[in-house]
């Protein structure tokens, strides 16, 4: 009897076991199917791109747009002709409202772009395309998220005969940082020696033919997006040193043998470095940018003049200042042509170079501070060096004056008047004056023509 009853238990139980085990084996691939669609809908979910804001800029020589994100944008970028168009696929990127409000940015002033249609290219793709209104060359890169803005894709549009030197910029960058961060110059070979010898010639200048114009670029610090600081009653730092820079162009060009031309005379946006690419393209033999930064101390006051540093800021102030002013761009850098040099003398070429013109510029910066201690109370008693990105150009003695303090309500009030305005703007004219007439400026030649 118990042997039957175990026989029939044993049976029963391989009878369930085969029933679940067919159960299991008909309902394997329907799950797995649903795993595998779960699994492809998670992805897609978690891989898409969220755009926060796109921006257009435009100045008379490029113009930038900008994307924001909330991961980094995986992009193409594409040109086609008969229409002239640059196109831009977006990977696995949402249509925001943000990116639905783009063609509405763009104005009919625009050198550049015509118009802006975005549309789903495919599933995954998201198309932007810009029709143009001329010959351009456009540049793409990616900028890593800051306290202020997540993961950026930032497109520049060049006009075709502005671009020619776009891959010579990032080469100057590279030698100037490494100059600036007291690198050491490996020894020249014996055969250097002439080139050395005329690249030193020429960065200690010769005095100009008296009938030669000199022609002095004013930067007017920040525009367009970039509003720089903030007074406590309202104040823009952007419109202050517009505003001041104006009034210096005006001045400078009632004299006799000297003319002013602005990196920028609107409110919009520009970098760093293609404020000194302007400079360079206009030949200029000066350089001023003009600033009316804040400070973390409330109690800040007073002017300031500074100068290139090699070896790092002068002072706590002037460190931070140079780190908050090249913060706003800095990905690209001016430059001249170099690239039929080596590396060696390329170096020793730039190292010559930029020495002469840092001694330039201190002489240029004691000048204009000792004038606008005239009329406005200095905040340094002394030249100030710092490693201002917009300052590296190593042919042309280059400054930047902190008019005042927009931090500061006394010298904010003062700063928004237009007899303060125009007092600063005589005070610099006065200081570049006296810096010609003890050093005069000289026939700028470039460095890549040497032979």
């Amino acid at each position: 009897m118990f042997n039957t009853l175990a026989r029939n238990t044993k049976s029963l139980t391989m009878a369930i076991r085969g029933h679940r085990l067919f159960c299991t084996l008909s309902f394997f691939p329907l799950l797995l199917a649903a795993l595998l669609l779960f699994s492809l809908i998670s992805k897609s979910v978690q891989a898409e791109t969220m755009v926060s804001a796109a921006r257009i800029g435009s100045t008379p020589d490029y113009t930038r747009f900008t994307l924001e994100s909330n991961i980094p944008i995986q992009y193409s970028l594409i040109m086609l002709d008969n229409p002239g168009r640059v196109v831009i696929d977006l990977e696995n990127t949402a249509l925001t409202s943000s990116l639905k409000n783009l063609p509405n940015e763009i104005k009919a002033s625009d050198p550049f772009i015509k118009a802006i249609r975005i549309g789903r290219f495919k599933p995954h793709i998201l198309r932007l395309v810009f029709d143009l209104k001329a010959d351009v060359v456009p540049r793409a890169f990616t900028i890593d998220p800051t306290h202020e803005f997540g993961h950026r894709l930032v497109v520049d549009i060049y006009a075709a005969d502005k671009a020619a030197h776009l891959g010579q910029h990032d080469e100057l960058d590279k030698l100037v940082s490494s100059l600036t961060k007291k690198k050491p110059v490996p020894e020249s070979p014996a055969n250097t020696a002439p080139i050395a010898h005329k690249i030193l010639h020429a960065a200690q200048r010769t005095k100009p033919h008296p009938t030669r114009i000199i022609i002095v670029a004013i930067d007017a610090g920040h525009g367009g997006k970039d509003p720089g600081a903030p007074g406590p009653n309202g104040a823009h730092e952007k419109d202050i040193t517009l505003a001041i820079s104006k009034k210096l162009k005006e001045k400078i060009n009632k004299e006799p043998n000297m003319r002013a031309v602005l990196t920028r005379d609107g409110d919009y946006y520009m970098s760093l470095p293609m404020r000194r690419a302007k400079a360079r393209r206009l030949n200029a033999d000066l350089f001023v940018s003009v600033h009316a930064d804040a400070a973390k101390r409330k109690s800040a006051r007073g002017s300031s003049v500074y100068t290139l540093s090699q070896g790092g800021a002068t002072s706590t102030m002037a460190s931070w200042l140079a780190k908050k002013e090249n913060s706003v761009d800095g990905n690209l850098m001016g430059g001249i042509d170099l690239v039929s040099k080596s590396s060696d003398i390329k170096e020793i070429l730039i190292d010559l170079s930029l020495n002469a013109t840092i001694n330039d510029s201190t002489a240029l910066a004691q000048h204009v501070l000792n004038e606008i201690g005239s009329i406005n109370r200095l905040h340094k008693k002394q030249v100030e060096r710092a490693p201002f990105a917009v300052l590296k150009s190593p042919d042309i003695p280059s400054i930047l004056v902190e008019t005042a303090f927009l931090s500061n309500p006394d010298d904010e009030k003062k700063l928004k008047t237009d007899s303060f305005q125009s007092k600063m703007a005589k005070a610099m004219l006065t200081g570049i004056k006296r810096y010609l007439a003890t050093s005069p400026a000289l026939a700028r030649t470039s460095i890549a023509q040497v032979e």
